[in-house]
């Protein structure tokens, strides 16, 4: 019989039949409340009704127009919205699937602009499944073991990850920005050197936010030497931290960033923002793609941003985010060294008491916790970190909700 990879294991045994915001219903009627939201994907939760009715009609229109063949109303409507979100200087667009396929056109991009071989990109981060973005990604060895040799000219900077350093957050930021100028000046000149590639938040690597020092001394070391700054906002975007996008947070100007996930609630599209004259800097044939921009997806994404402004969600990420981190840490017991966040991006950390990372504990607690009806994944180098990743429609209520069985797990594992 066909059937499935045997590698694509479940991370709940929930089987969903229908859902709607922030709840799932299994196929035997069961209610969920879903803090995983499809990894970060459906922003305006499940199945919002301005999405639906807008996919629908534009269903019954036109489902694909291939966007380098001809052009299409809902491609336009998208690029025109996506102009009042993006940071002004950002007026350039290429549209693609996934967040790899992003990620990879702003590798392109770097180095055709730049002329320059190598990237820097951060410990901890994820960037996506491809042997190029596989080889940018440092969060496990899980996502590029076993099919080297990979991609060259990718070379690893410290990210400030003040708790695995067992140090404050001024001296974990002082030393990753040391580390970054011994690199420069080792392993990768900074005249070969075309971009740093990071996340304003370490996603797979264990929801581990940046700070406005670190983000800071980037930008001051890419002016300098001419050096393009990435932000990954695949994850972090479209109002997931509490601002739209999560390098707002540390007053800093990016030269590229990455879009996907949350932009249009569960469709399938992503893109690249850069300046007009960064992107005219691309080599010709360089952009391009079958299913990019599809037009049913560009309909969803415009609807999920208009939901977004019309209900207020990015401030809703950002107080429900402080309800759900305030109660989580409130929640913490002996065993969870470290939580953290930003926004509807929480993190607990799990540790024995020794030091060392508790897989076991922290497996068990996100398994207990999809059996009280709580959905929720791990993440980090050793699957310790139980992330929460609530739509930004979680009410106040659901986060209390959400926070009670969560005490529960706690009190049982």
């Amino acid at each position: 019989m066909t059937a499935l990879s045997p590698l694509l294991k479940q991370a709940t045994p929930v089987t969903i039949d229908h859902a709607l915001g922030s709840e799932v219903f299994d196929v035997d009627g069961n209610r969920h409340l879903d803090f995983t939201a499809g990894i970060g994907v459906v922003s305006t939760g499940h199945c919002h009704p301005k999405v639906v009715a807008a996919a629908q009609e534009q269903v019954g229109k036109l489902i694909h127009g291939q966007y380098t063949t001809v052009m299409h109303q809902p491609l336009l409507a998208l690029v025109d919205k996506l102009q009042g979100v993006l940071p002004s200087h950002l007026d350039s667009l290429f549209f693609a699937n996934s967040g790899s396929e992003a990620l990879e056109a702003s590798l392109r991009l770097s180095r055709q602009a730049t002329g320059r071989p190598n990237v820097i990109v951060f410990h901890g981060g994820f960037h996506g499944r491809t042997v190029a973005t596989a080889t940018m990604t440092t969060s496990g060895t899980r996502f590029s073991a076993g099919f080297s040799p990979l991609m060259g000219g990718v070379h690893v900077a410290p990210f400030p990850t003040a708790y695995r350093y067992g140090w404050s957050e001024e001296e974990a930021t002082a030393f990753a920005l040391k580390e970054l100028d011994y690199i420069l000046a080792t392993l990768t000149s900074p005249q070969e050197t075309a971009a740093f590639i990071v996340e304003p938040v370490l996603g797979e690597g264990g929801y581990i936010p940046g700070n406005t020092a670190f983000f800071q001394g980037l930008r001051e070391r890419a002016d300098r030497h001419g050096i393009l700054l990435v932000m990954d906002e695949v994850q972090t975007g479209f109002g997931r931290t509490g601002k739209m996008f999560g390098h707002e947070h540390f007053d800093v100007q990016p030269d590229i960033i990455t879009l996907a996930k949350g932009i249009a609630s569960g469709f399938p599209i992503s893109g690249i923002a850069a300046s007009e004259e960064l992107m005219s800097k691309a080599w010709p044939g360089s952009q391009g793609g079958t299913y990019g921009g599809n037009a049913v997806a560009c309909a969803a994404a415009v609807a999920t941003l208009e939901v977004i402004e019309e209900e207020g969600l990015v401030a809703n990420s950002a107080e429900r985010g402080t309800q759900l981190l305030e109660g989580a840490k409130a929640a913490r017991v002996d065993g969870i060294g470290d939580v953290r966040g930003l926004g509807l991006l929480v993190g607990s950390e799990f540790t024995a008491a020794d030091g060392t990372p508790d897989t076991a504990r922290a497996q068990a607690a996100q398994q207990l916790a999809a059996k009280k009806g709580l959905l929720l994944l791990t993440c980090g180098a050793h699957m310790n970190v139980v992330r929460m990743i609530p739509p930004l429609v979680v009410t106040a209520e659901q986060v209390d909700e959400a926070l009670e069985i969560w005490g529960k797990v706690l009190a049982e594992v």
